[in-house]
């Protein structure tokens, strides 16, 4: 299992970087800006990221919340176990992923909410100009219409709240006490893995803003994105009544350490 060691100390190295950790929510604002003017003005032609029944679209965007709620919470659950030997610390920690969870749910239904009230429905997508009756969008898509809203991007939105999350949970990691532990190969695992995931959830959404949606729609989604992250883990995780921060998030501007 030495080869899990080696990839692990290198992901491992990626995710406590501080530099990358303090730029990471500018970068993904500069990314979703960069990749719309780039797409606004110089479009790139079709390959296969565009076609949006590539693999890592179909089995790992569309499920992006799933994939990284079922590595987050036996990550979350077993260094901070190992941390903090308290089960009621482990399962308040956990909160954060129901929080998430909640969030996920409350702005993607709201993004679906504000394109059924800004949108119309048409005949086709290529006839516009032709509208029909249906004021509803499941009733214009069930009769086979095509309908044209303010779509704000889920993709732009969630992806980086993901990368955001997992960054800031990986900051348990620092502590000697994880890399001393007999479950070291299991834990190998799940870094190993949250950095792919981070990597492809990354990958995804610079595909995301060079092309598909429009600049604001995007613009949005990123926003609502980082809000989250900012509202959670650098706002309320700070309160008393919240799920608090991992044990070895560094103390600082915007950190402290749970007790």
């Amino acid at each position: 299992m030495e080869w899990l060691e080696r990839c692990a100390c290198v992901v491992r190295f990626g995710l406590l970087n501080e530099g990358f950790r303090r730029y990471s929510a500018l970068g993904l604002a500069c990314v979703t800006l960069g990749g719309s003017l780039v797409k606004e003005l110089w479009p790139l032609p079709d390959s296969y990221f565009n076609n949006k029944r590539n693999f890592l679209n179909v089995y790992f965007v569309k499920l992006s919340w799933g994939w990284t709620l079922s590595l987050l919470l036996p990550f979350i659950g077993l260094t901070n176990y190992i941390v903090t030997r308290s089960v009621p610390a482990v399962f308040r920690r956990i909160g954060a992923l129901l929080v998430g969870t909640i969030i996920w749910y409350v702005c993607t239904n709201f993004f679906m909410y504000v394109e059924n009230v800004t949108g119309s429905c048409y005949v086709s997508e290529m006839q516009l100009e032709n509208k029909t009756e249906h004021g509803d969008k499941r009733e214009c898509i069930r009769s086979g219409g095509f309908w044209v809203g303010f779509d704000i991007s889920g993709h732009s939105f969630l992806l980086p709240y993901c990368v955001l999350m997992i960054l800031e949970e990986a900051a348990i990691l620092r502590d000697e006490r994880i890399k001393k532990h007999g479950m070291k190969p299991l834990i190998h695992a799940l870094v190993v893995s949250l950095g792919l995931l981070v990597f492809i959830w990354a990958l995804m959404f610079f595909c995301t803003s060079i092309y598909f949606h429009s600049v604001w729609q995007k613009l949005y989604g990123t926003f609502f994105g980082i809000l989250a992250w900012y509202v959670t883990y650098r706002w309320w995780y700070l309160k008393t009544l919240s799920p608090g921060l991992p044990p070895s998030s560094p103390p600082g501007k915007g950190h402290r350490k749970v007790k």
